[in-house]
């Protein structure tokens, strides 16, 4: 990957929490901000092809109980695994 250089001008209380990180992560703070960059080159970016080239077909349809459902049993082992550890 090469690199080029470039200035950009950031608020100052980010760039606070980015020296934070930094300094917590022991990495440098360019190496954080080329991290925000390549997200944001990403979220940005027009991709070729579609991400879901066909739609996800669960064999019917899904309810909202079912979902609730779904979801508080994942709670719940989640919830069970956090205590056993």
């Amino acid at each position: 990957m090469s690199l080029t250089r470039t200035t950009v001008y950031v608020d100052s209380e980010d760039l606070a929490v980015i020296k934070e990180g930094a300094r917590r992560r022991g990495v440098p703070e360019a190496q954080i901000i080329r991290e925000g960059v390549h997200l944001a080159a990403m979220a940005s970016r027009e991709w070729d092809e579609s991400f879901f080239d066909e739609p996800l077909d669960l064999g019917s349809r899904v309810t909202r109980d079912q979902i609730r459902e779904a979801t508080a049993s994942g709670i719940a082992r989640g919830a069970a695994g956090q205590q056993a550890a």
